[in-house]
Order: structure tokens, then sequence, then C-alpha cells
């Protein structure tokens, strides 16, 4: 009876840690990072370097440049050429510059959308970097650079669609704050504490086996829903944008995939150490007659 009982503890243990952990994560993301404008622009402020983000800002520039230029048959090449030159700008520190103070104003609008009552698209308005950009154009006497409008142009990061989809699950998370993580520490400590002083170390070993496999199984769960959560946010942005949203997506969520790779790492250690545990304090108990009787010596030669 007591066996059945062992296994049935264990196994919702494991199932507990599975749940805890994912949920853990993403609701001190939500709350330490996502919500956090500082937080927020150290992580996306180096896509200013990020060749995607570049490519997709030069594009844009380009693109509503050549809606007010028309050369005839130059036109391809004077397309091209201000998409060189516009390229060549988002590499220098104007243009970092200019991204942050993008970035700063579009949590306003990340943290609108996502705790807001309306739904609209998460997007980044480009409009202070195209601003820079056609400034540094125009003083470089750059052909055509008078003509590219400054005006609300957005990288669209989530759709409207999937933004109502996810705002109940962030305003929940938001609301559970770091308070599981805490929760799900606590829990493994008086788990293990417990399993320690009433059965002793080899129980305490096995519930140690029991609690890395959960996590192990909890970091993958998390892994599995970032990869998720990217296909499905980028599968509605719009094809001009997917590059762009992709790097955003994953510059926001290294967090998470760090915290997966260390939880799946210590679920891991916990796993071998115990089992390698297990079969050192085996071995000892066997004695040196491997009977598992230890017999003292009696100091007299054999008859």
């Amino acid at each position: 009876m007591r066996t059945y009982l062992s296994v049935a503890l264990s196994a919702v243990l494991l199932l507990l840690l599975a749940v805890l952990v994912p949920v853990s994560a993403a609701s001190a993301w939500v709350d330490l990072e996502l919500d956090d404008t500082d937080r927020y622009l150290a992580a996306v402020s180096p896509l200013a370097s990020d060749e995607a983000v570049q490519n997709t800002v030069a594009t844009l520039v380009t693109d509503e440049a050549m809606k007010n230029i028309d050369v005839g048959p130059l036109q391809e090449t004077v397309e091209r050429f201000l998409h060189d030159t516009a390229l060549s700008f988002t590499t220098t520190e104007a243009f970092q510059r200019a991204w942050d103070s993008a970035n700063r104003t579009a949590h306003r609008a990340v943290t609108a959308s996502l705790h807001g009552d309306d739904g609209r698209a998460v997007t980044i308005d480009l409009a202070p970097v195209i601003e820079e950009v056609k400034k540094e154009l125009v003083s470089s006497g750059v052909p055509f650079a008078d003509q590219i409008p400054v005006q609300e142009t957005s990288i669209t990061v989530l759709p409207a669609d999937r933004a109502d989809d996810l705002r109940d699950s962030f305003r929940w998370l938001r609301y559970c704050s770091v308070w599981p993580a805490v929760g799900t520490v606590v829990l493994l400590v008086l788990v293990l504490g417990l399993s320690l002083v009433r059965g002793g170390l080899r129980a305490g070993l096995t519930t140690a086996a029991v609690v890395g496999g959960g996590l192990v199984l909890g970091a993958a769960l998390l892994r599995i829903a970032v990869a998720v959560g990217r296909d499905r946010v980028l599968d509605e942005v719009p094809g001009t944008d997917r590059d762009g949203a992709a790097a955003v997506y994953d510059a926001l969520t290294a967090s998470l995939r760090t915290t997966a790779w260390v939880v799946l790492l210590v679920g891991a250690v916990l796993v071998v150490g115990s089992l390698v545990g297990r079969v050192v304090a085996a071995r000892r108990s066997r004695g040196p007659g491997g009977d598992g009787v230890t017999r003292p010596a009696t100091g007299r030669p054999p008859a």
C-alpha cells in the first residue's frame, strides 16, 4: 500500500513541476522583462545591428520614398540606390539612437495592446527612424532623399487577432508575477527536506530523481511553448515584416529559452546525481562480503 502511495505522490510531483516550470518562467518573464521598459529596451536594442531588421527598415524607407518618385526608366536604378544608401545608414550610431527611441515609444504600445481592453496589433512605429534616415541622407546630398515621407510606418510584431487571443493569458501571467516561481522553489525545498528527514538518504535520492525528471519535463514544455508561439505569431505577420518580427520575437524570448536550458541542466544533474548516489549507497550497504552483511574482522588466521 505504501509503495503505491509513494508512486502516486511521485507522479503528482512530476506533473506538478512540469506545469509549474513553464508557468513560473512565463509569469516572471511578463513581470520582469516585458512590462519593464528598461529591460524591454535592453532586449531589443541589439537588434539595430541585426541584418534582418536593418534590411526591413531600409526596404520600408525605400518603398515609402519611391511612392513619391517617378524617374521613368531610371526607377529601378534609383530604388536600388536609395535602398543601398538607407541600408548603409542602418550601421551608424545615429540609427542605433533612433532605433532605441522608437522602441521606447513602442513599449508603451506593446503593454497597452497586451493588457488593454481593445484589440489592436503590436507594432513598432519607425517614423523616428525614418526621420533620422532622411536627415542623414539629405545632409549627405543623396538625390531624392528630400522626398522620403516621414509618417507612421510600422513593423507588425503581433497581429491584432493574435493579440486578442493572448490578452487574457498575459493578464493572468502579469497578475501572478514572480510568485509561481517563488512557490516552486519553496515546494522543492520542502519536498526534498521532508524526504531526507523522514525517509533518510535513499528516500531523498529517490525524491531528487523525481524532482529532476519534473524539471526536465517542464523545461521541455517551456521550450516547445516558445517555439509554437513563434510559429503562431509569425504565421499572421505580413510577409514584408516577417523577418523583422521574427528578430524581435527571438530577442524578447531569449531569456525564456535560456531559462529552459538552465532548468533542463539542473534537472538532468539531479536525475543523474541521484541515480549515481543510489548505486554508491547500494554498494556500500552490501559490505565487503557482497551479501549485504558487513562482517567484523576477527584478527585470527583461518584454521
